[in-house]
């Protein structure tokens, strides 16, 4: 079977995001084509969460982690892609280490020369908008390459929040939607009033200032491995090093971030840049519009049943979050869920990474997964489905 050919894109793009509006930025996509001799292009987009770059999330080269690897060798046209302020896309005011949240300055205190002064772009970076203009560019940019009418998309984490509003919108762009682990808070922010989809407030947000007066926070190896460790649960979740495996690719797709952070061993020991967002319009009302969701647009979700990231409790309001609530919401007939044993939110990088694959791959082929179009399950530890409708 011939490799997977591998092409990085850097797509010109003029931004929309405040911080650096009507300039030019790129957009990174990098495609792995696994189309075989005499069949269409079938292409699939995948976009990261809100804070881990892409690459690192996706095309993991180690093991067979790989997501976006393992649907090129079963013969698509993938395409992963960076939205500016992460990974390898643009990344507006971040290279300044006086821009990160003020109270994380002490992650900073090695930096070379210190990090003095005010915050120098007092405003939260990206929002709804410019990430569904940015994810439209890229899925324009791909039917023209491939010459397919429609793309299917496959977002982690936070991408909901930008693949579930733009299938809506543009339904005719999109095939399906699988969301891996979606965030999904049911009260979440409404567009303005009288309007579907424009911002509620203007833009820049810059208050209050401890939450949005500033473009970037920082996550530290530690903290990243923190979050990891508290929903490992289960007997091999992960193999073992895979926290060392997955940092090492963040850093590669973060090379300033690499340099900054507390001196271990002489050296920095990196951290991980995280835009700082406003976002809206992904919430009970909206999900419904139009009837699209589970019917024009078919949606897959998958979720691991030890992720604290996306069922949260009640009471949290706007970080309230919850994945049978999407499901719920969702207007259509054709929609699967499918609760995963021992996974959390890391599913990407944990031994559960397989089974993804393999219900991607039969998703993408059938609309179906082990001959399902329609329901809720959940997956055992040995494979086994078991209605939870």
């Amino acid at each position: 079977m011939a490799a997977p050919v591998l092409k990085d894109h850097p797509i010109p793009w003029t931004s929309t995001i405040p911080a650096n509006r009507d300039k030019p930025a790129t957009l990174f996509v990098r495609e792995r084509n696994g189309t075989k001799p005499n069949k269409p292009r079938e292409p699939v987009l995948m976009l990261h969460g809100r804070s881990v770059p892409a690459l690192a999330g996706f095309d993991l080269q180690y093991g067979k982690y790989s997501w976006a690897d393992f649907l090129a060798d079963a013969g698509y046209d993938v395409f992963v892609m960076d939205l500016q302020g992460s990974g390898r896309s643009t990344r507006p005011e971040m290279e300044d280490p006086r821009n990160v949240n003020p109270a994380q300055r002490p992650l900073l205190a090695d930096h070379p020369g210190g990090v003095s002064g005010p915050v120098q772009y007092p405003f939260q970076l990206d929002n709804s908008q410019s990430n569904w203009d940015e994810v439209h560019k890229v899925v324009t940019y791909i039917k023209n390459l491939t010459g397919a009418s429609k793309v299917d998309l496959i977002g982690w984490s936070a991408a909901a929040q930008q693949l579930g509003p733009y299938a809506i919108q543009h339904k005719e762009n999109v095939k399906s939607l699988l969301l891996l682990a979606p965030i999904f808070p049911p009260n979440g922010r409404q567009s303005k009033p009288g309007t579907r989809w424009d911002a509620p407030v203007p833009l820049p947000q810059s208050e209050p200032a401890s939450v949005f007066g500033f473009p970037m926070t920082l996550t530290s190896k530690a903290g990243f491995a923190t979050a990891w460790d508290r929903d490992v649960k289960c007997h091999k979740q992960r193999e073992e090093g895979m926290v060392e495996v997955v940092w090492k690719a963040i850093m590669e797709n973060d090379t300033t971030g690499a340099t900054w952070g507390p001196d271990v061993a002489g050296k920095p020991s990196g951290v991980m840049r995280v835009k700082n967002q406003y976002w809206w319009g992904w919430n009970s009302t909206t999900v419904p519009l139009d009837g699209i969701l589970g019917s024009d647009v078919p949606v897959l979700i998958i979720y691991g049943d030890l992720d604290t990231t996306v069922n949260t409790p009640a009471n949290l309001g706007l970080l309230h979050f919850s994945v049978p609530a999407l499901y719920d919401a969702i207007p259509g007939a054709h929609k699967l869920m499918f609760r995963v044993a021992c996974a959390c939110h890391q599913i990407p990088w944990e031994r559960q990474a397989m089974a993804v694959h393999r219900m991607s791959r039969q998703w993408l082929k059938d609309g179906t997964v082990e001959g399902l179009a329609k329901g809720s399950y959940f997956l055992d530890e040995d494979g086994v489905l078991t209605p939870m409708d």
